[in-house]
C-alpha cells in the first residue's frame, strides 16, 4: 500500500525537505532522520520501517522487525530504497543479493528500462555493490546480448562517430581528385574507421578497475554527487513521491548513449560485452570494405578532360580524345588575315598607278609602305600561330605526364591496399580479443 503525500503543499514540502536532509546525512555518514509526521502518521506507508531498517543496518544491527513491515507495504519501493541509499552511504556491501533482485526486476527489449533499474545498472557498474553487483547486471544484461545484424553500422556510430572528410592517402597526394573517387575512397575510409573502433574498444578495455574513488577508501556516493546525479535523483523520487516515474529509454538506447566518447568508462565497459556481436560485425565489414580490390580501371579528370587509366597505362582511345578537345580548345579560331591582304591589294593598285601619273615617287614609296604593314602583320599572325602552338605542344605533354603519374600512383594505391588489408585484419584480430574480454567484475 502506498499513498501520495504531495497531495498537500504542506506535506510535499516537509517530504522535499526530508530528502534533502537524508541525502545529506548519507553522504555525511550520519544516521538517518526519522521521517516527518505527515509520514510516519500514514498508516501502511513502506517509507517509516525502510527508514528504521536503513538505521538498524547502517549501525550494524539486526533490521528483520522493520524490514519485514516494510516490505509487507511495499517490498519492490522498499528494496529499490535500501539498495540506493546504502549505496549512497558507501555500505553497498550490506544489502542483500534478493533485495537487489527485487528492486531491478525483469529487463525486456520490448519495455522501457525503468529510472530505478537504470539508477541500479549505474551504482553497481561504479563499484558500490563489489563484485557481485557488477555481475548482476552483467547477467540480467548478458539475457539480450545483441545479435550480430543488429544493425552494426548504429553500433559503430555510437563507438566511433563518422568524421566526413575526404582522406588523401600518400600514393595519391599529387592527384587528391583521384582519392575523391568513390572506389578508390571507401576502403581508405573504411581503414581508418577501423582504426578509430579498435582504439575506441581499447580505450574502454584498458580503463583499470577502480574501488570507490580510486584512492582505495569509499565506493562512489550517488548521493554525495549532488542531486543531478541519477541515482541519487531516483532515491530523492522515491522519497518525496513514492514512485519512481521518470525519463525512461528502451534498453539499445542506454547502451548507445554508454558507447559514445565522453561516457562513463565502466559504462561502456558494460555496454561494449553486451553489444559485442555486433560490434565486431561491423569491424567485419570494415575488413571487408578495405579489402576490396582497387578497380581494373578509373576515369579521372585531367585539365578537365576525362581519361580512362588502366594497370598499363592510360587508354589510347580516351587520351587521344581527350588531346583532340584539348586542342580544339587551346587554339582560338581565326580567320583570313584579311586586313594584311587589303593592304597588299592597295600596294598593288598604287603601283600601278605610279605608271600613270607625272610624279611616280611618291605613289612607289606609299605602295612600298603599305606592303610592310602588311608583311608586319602576317608574321604577327605568324607568331601567335607559333605561340599557340606551343601552348598546345605543352599542353599535350602535360596531359601525357599527368597521365602516366596518375597510372603510377594508382599502382602505389594498389601497394598501400595491401598494406590497408593486412593492417586491417590485425585490427579485426585485436579487436576480437578485446571483445572476448569482456570487463572486470571487480
Amino acid at each position: 500500500m502506498s499513498t501520495d503525500l504531495t497531495a498537500t503543499p504542506h506535506a510535499g514540502a516537509e517530504l522535499h525537505r526530508y530528502a534533502d536532509a537524508l541525502l545529506a546525512s548519507l553522504s555525511t555518514d550520519a544516521l538517518p532522520a526519522p521521517p516527518p509526521r505527515e509520514l510516519t502518521d500514514a498508516p501502511g506507508h513502506w517509507l517509516p520501517p525502510a527508514v528504521e531498517a536503513l538505521a538498524a543496518l547502517s549501525r550494524g544491527e539486526d533490521a528483520l522487525g522493520p524490514l519485514g513491515r516494510a516490505a509487507q507495504c511495499d517490498e519492490r519501493r522498499t528494496a529499490l530504497f535500501l539498495c540506493l541509499a546504502l549505496a549512497a552511504a558507501g555500505q553497498g556491501d550490506r544489502i542483500h543479493a534478493s533485495w537487489f533482485g527485487t528492486a531491478f526486476g525483469d529487463l525486456s527489449m520490448d519495455r522501457p528500462v525503468t529510472p530505478g533499474q537504470r539508477a541500479l545498472w549505474l551504482t553497481a557498474a561504479r563499484g558500490a555493490y563489489g563484485p557481485a553487483g557488477k555481475i548482476f547486471v552483467l547477467r540480467k544484461l548478458d539475457a539480450f546480448s545483441l545479435s550480430a545484424d543488429s544493425d552494426p553500422a548504429r553500433w559503430l556510430r555510437a563507438l566511433a562517430p563518422d568524421e566526413p572528410s575526404i582522406v588523401v592517402p600518400p600514393s595519391l597526394a599529387d592527384f587528391p581528385e583521384i582519392a575523391q573517387l568513390p572506389e578508390l575512397a571507401r576502403p581508405v575510409h573504411a581503414a581508418i574507421q577501423l582504426a578509430r573502433l579498435r582504439s575506441r574498444c581499447v580505450e574502454i578495455t584498458s580503463v583499470r578497475e577502480e574501488r570507490g574513488d580510486g584512492t582505495g577508501g569509499t565506493p562512489h556516493r550517488p548521493g554525495a554527487a549532488g542531486t543531478e546525479d541519477e541515482p541519487a535523483a531516483v532515491l530523492r523520487r522515491l522519497i518525496v513521491s513514492d514512485e519512481t516515474g521518470g525519463r525512461a529509454l528502451s534498453l539499445t538506447d542506454y547502451l548507445l548513449a554508454d558507447l559514445r566518447p565522453g561516457s562513463d568508462p565502466r559504462l561502456a565497459a558494460i555496454a561494449l560485452h553486451v553489444a559485442a556481436p555486433a560490434v565486431r560485425s561491423a569491424a567485419e565489414e570494415l575488413v571487408q570494405a578495405t579489402q576490396a580490390a582497387p578497380p581494373s580501371a578509373v576515369t579521372v579528370s585531367l585539365l578537365g578532360h576525362d581519361v580512362a587509366l588502366r594497370p598499363e597505362g592510360p587508354d589510347p582511345a580516351s587520351l587521344a580524345t581527350a588531346e583532340e578537345h584539348l586542342v580544339a580548345e587551346s587554339v582560338p579560331p581565326r580567320g583570313l588575315p584579311w586586313p594584311a591582304y587589303a593592304l597588299f591589294a592597295l600596294g598593288a593598285v598604287l603601283v600601278a598607278a605610279a605608271f600613270l601619273v607625272p610624279a611616280p615617287l611618291p605613289a612607289a614609296a606609299l605602295a612600298l609602305l603599305l606592303s610592310a604593314g602588311g608583311a608586319y602583320l602576317l608574321w604577327q599572325r605568324r607568331a601567335r600561330e607559333q605561340e599557340d602552338a606551343d601552348y598546345v605542344a605543352a599542353q599535350l605533354a602535360e596531359l601525357r605526364e599527368l597521365a602516366d603519374g596518375a597510372v603510377w600512383a594508382l599502382h602505389e594505391y594498389a601497394r598501400e591496399a595491401e598494406k590497408r588489408a593486412q593492417t586491417a585484419s590485425s585490427d579485426l584480430t585485436e579487436l576480437t580479443r578485446l571483445l572476448r574480454r569482456g570487463p572486470r567484475a571487480g
